[in-house]
């Protein structure tokens, strides 16, 4: 199972300031960690707000807010994509998340879909695929 460790936002990552050398090197070894267990299948820290946009959808309609947005607690810093047995695994990884300064903070952990979700129920009757256009005209070439 594939799971996404979501680092919620909070001022200092808004305001674009790096993090001290300590928390690096203990993220850098951490990250490490996860590579070594063979979980870790992305990782990446996000830009704050102010260097990005929304688009809010309205039917056909399209709206763009440009950043900062104010809600900082609401916002995404940055994530890792792991891959677990269960949440449970999930949960005993984001425990071992360093927090050097102590500060307060969450990371939330979210299953990610997977193909098997989307799969027929085992009862259903199997789904011919309908033709694709590109399908079709070759189909009436032979």
């Amino acid at each position: 199972m594939k799971f996404m460790l979501i680092v919620k936002a909070d001022p200092d990552s808004e305001s674009g300031r790096q993090p001290e050398p300590a928390l690096s090197q203990a993220m850098d070894a951490y990250n490490q960690a996860l590579v070594r267990a063979g979980v870790l299948l992305a990782a990446e820290g996000l830009r704050p707000s102010a260097q990005g946009a929304r688009v809010h959808f309205d039917g056909a309609e399209r709206r763009v807010v440009a950043g900062p947005f104010p809600e900082t607690e609401q916002l995404v810093a940055g994530f890792w994509l792991i891959q677990a047995r269960s949440l449970e695994e999930a949960i005993e990884w984001v425990k071992r998340v360093p927090n050097p300064d102590g500060l307060r903070s969450q990371i939330e952990i979210r299953r990610v879909f997977d193909q098997i979700d989307f799969a027929p129920e085992p009862d259903a009757e199997p789904q011919r695929p309908e033709p694709r256009p590109r399908d079709a005209g070759a189909a009436r070439a032979h």
